[in-house]
């Protein structure tokens, strides 16, 4: 069975994840669907795509399938994972993809969110980051990514607290662009969808490259990434790792 749902209308295409039997989780393969959704709008010219559930329930996406991760001594997010290419995806995509979240958003799925050019949401929305609850070392890529859209104390707190931010905190950092009640959420979000399908394809495709480029503009010197890179080493050796993901898969709370 397919993990999620595609369609179009006009200029303006759907992907909607839907697998709510396991939270929609971020699979390999729901990611694989996924990426290759994007390819084919690319190919066929689509000028925006909005990023959904197929449901409207409690949890958008529970994030990265933890039963997925690596168990112990090996980089559970390298630049090869199949999270990390559908974020790249994203931001490469030529036209705006937009989030459209009803329900609360975790870990890598919060990630995807913040990697999106537009999100909107409805009160029910909120978005947690919960690599210190698995012991996980972020990665840089997706740390800069976070940085980029929020404030640097929200994005501490995301990531050292792992708590959710609320629909309407969210709205005040920049998580999402604009708070929406439940029964307009879909009108609205479509609505801006299609303005975007009525612009110019190229400038956008322009602004949009440019506006990457510009987010991810960041120096940093060789032995400082080698030195991050130890640190990160160093947590997915150690007991902390192991034990957040042990812990996770007994459904039982960790003990650090």
């Amino acid at each position: 069975m397919p993990l999620i749902q595609t369609k179009e209308s006009g200029n303006v295409a759907t992907i909607a994840f839907d697998n709510y039997s396991k939270r929609n989780a971020l699979s390999r393969a729901l990611i694989a669907e996924t990426t290759a959704a994007l390819d084919e709008f690319r190919n066929k010219g689509v000028r925006a795509v909005v990023l959904r559930s197929a449901t409207t329930e409690k949890v958008w996406s529970a994030g990265y399938d933890v039963n997925e991760l690596p168990k112990a001594n090996i980089d559970p997010l390298p630049y090869s994972d199949p999270l990390e290419n559908l974020l790249r995806a994203v931001k490469a995509f030529p036209a705006p993809v937009i989030g459209m979240v009803h329900g609360s958003v975790w870990g890598g799925a919060c990630d995807l969110i913040m990697s999106c050019d537009l999100a909107f949401g409805d009160e029910t929305c909120s978005f947690a980051i919960t690599a210190a609850k698995l012991g996980l070392p972020y990665n840089i890529a997706g740390l800069h990514n976070f940085l980029s859209r929020v404030p640097l104390t929200i994005a501490k707190e995301m990531f050292f607290s792992a708590n959710p931010i609320s629909a309407h905190r969210a709205e005040r950092v920049g998580i999402i662009n604009e708070l929406i009640p439940e029964a307009e959420l879909e009108t609205r979000v479509y609505e801006i969808a299609r303005i975007i399908a009525t612009r110019s394809p190229q400038a956008i495709r322009a602004s949009k490259e440019a506006i990457h480029v510009l987010s991810e503009a960041v120096a940093i010197n060789p032995s400082t990434y080698e030195r991050i890179q130890g640190l990160r080493r160093a947590v997915y050796f150690g007991s902390d790792y192991q034990e957040g993901v042990q812990a996770f898969l007994e459904k039982r709370t960790p003990r650090f």
